[in-house]
């Protein structure tokens, strides 16, 4: 069996420029996603501009700049889209060579699975080396890229001895058998992340954040600012214990919790030794960390992200960072005005899916202002002045350095009231009288 398994890897070899060849003019290219950008397939396939037209190059978080997009500003052999913009892409974007497609994260399998597309699909998967049993592991990057190559009609992989082996339940590797073409690569180490040092306004947001977490509650960390990183450390360093992860994001704030010995994840659902995830972004260390590590199991993200399994976790407390939040309750955390910044993600997952777990509590956090060039703004305002992420009816705790609130099932003056409070002293002036005009404002409010 081996051997007839090696014999396939040596007839499925080939060079990046050779494998790229595969890609024909209308075709749809999924790469694989965050720090598993395929670089190499990128490079080879931007070197055909010209040669094909018209090429929908899909991808998530692509922390490399994408040649495809690079090479061809006026979108005639590759149009790039991403589902969540990394920093390379938000740069793209700005300057025409990036678009943005929004969907719910949990959705994409199922949307893919039974997307019709015109025209053939192709996978660019970046993977670890095959595995004595044919297997390609997709990395720290599992996502939907299951579901990609269950439609695809060819798969190309670039395998690179730098990717670590994640440990999985589902959907975590590729067999040789539904792979057309290897390319093998030097060897070199996933692109890693800085921890996010936390300012003394997400300090005090922890703080108040830290106040509902307790013995056996099962934590997400969302992506992005300094927050999930402060909780990492003050739990860390607390006298919590029995912690469970079921998250989207495995970082580096997880760790360190689990090496102080906090998660043991006893009273989960399932899975009740292990930290679930769906990605993982971060230090080298963190990487080192997840290698073939029985502690953590990567899945697919319908099985990480999906409200329904989120909710089965007892006491689930999930943690995500926004924009800005308005006198209605709407969270605003892709975008502001013409300025897209990142993607709906899996926010709204996370935040349904705590809600629905028995004794669950989905926080959302900004800091009360932010500074635009020399201006300070407020976070807190009378609309968001970009997408709405979490619609109001959804949203249950929000959190700035000023305070906490619940707004669930309140009216739309105490909402008003409560998003008020949270504001800078410097604009709650300039707030009331937005409410007011808005007719969600009652005089006896005023402190």
């Amino acid at each position: 069996m081996k051997r007839r398994i090696f014999e396939e890897y040596k007839s499925k070899l080939r060079t990046a420029d050779e494998a790229v060849q595969v890609v024909k003019s209308e075709d749809f290219v999924f790469y694989s996603h965050f720090a598993m950008f395929p670089q190499i397939l990128d490079e080879a396939l931007a070197r055909r501009v010209g040669e094909v037209r018209n090429v929908q190059v899909n991808n998530v978080y692509g922390l490399y700049p994408a040649q495809v997009a690079l090479c061809d500003p006026e979108h005639k052999s590759f149009n790039y889209t991403s589902y969540f913009f990394s920093p390379a892409e938000r740069n793209l974007y700005k300057n025409g060579l990036c678009n943005y497609i929004p969907a719910n994260y949990y959705e994409a399998p199922a949307i893919i699975s039974r997307q019709h597309f015109p025209a053939p699909v192709i996978v660019f998967a970046k993977t670890t080396p095959m595995d004595e049993n044919g297997r390609f592991n997709f990395g720290p990057a599992a996502s939907f890229l299951h579901s990609c190559c269950q439609r695809a009609d060819k798969i190309v992989v670039e395998v690179n001895e730098g990717v670590p082996t994640c440990l999985g339940g589902f959907g975590e590797s590729v067999h040789i058998s539904k792979v057309d073409y290897i390319v093998e690569t030097e060897k070199t180490a996933l692109i890693s992340l800085p921890k996010p040092e936390a300012s003394e306004a997400e300090k005090k947001i922890a703080a108040y954040i830290m106040e509902d977490i307790h013995d056996g509650c099962c934590l997400q960390l969302g992506i992005g600012g300094g927050v999930p990183n402060i909780i990492g450390s003050l739990i860390a360093e607390s006298d919590l214990k029995d912690l469970g992860v079921h998250t989207e994001m495995m970082s580096d704030a997880n760790m360190e919790m689990y090496l102080k010995g906090k998660v043991t994840g006893k009273y989960k659902y399932k899975d009740k030794t292990k930290m679930v995830y769906t990605l993982c972004l971060g230090s080298r260390d963190l990487y080192e960390f997840v290698d073939n590590n029985p502690a953590c199991a990567i899945y697919q993200v319908d099985q990480t992200n999906t409200p329904e399994y989120i909710a089965r976790n007892d006491n689930m407390i999930s943690i995500n960072n926004a924009l800005q939040v308005d006198l209605w309750g709407q969270i605003c955390s892709e975008s502001l005005r013409s300025k897209h910044i990142s993607g709906a993600g899996g926010q709204l997952d996370f935040v349904m899916g705590a809600k629905r777990s028995k004794g669950g509590k989905s926080f959302l956090c900004t800091k009360s202002t932010r500074m635009v060039g020399n201006q300070q703004m407020s976070n807190l305002v009378p609309e968001v002045q970009g997408n709405v992420t979490v619609p109001r009816a959804c949203t249950q705790y929000i959190v700035t350095e000023q305070g906490k609130i619940n707004i669930q099932m309140k009216s739309t003056w105490q909402i008003a009231d409560g998003v008020i409070s949270l504001a800078h002293p410097e604009y709650r002036d300039d707030l009331i009288r937005a409410a007011e005009e808005r007719g969600i404002w009652r005089r006896s409010n005023k402190k």
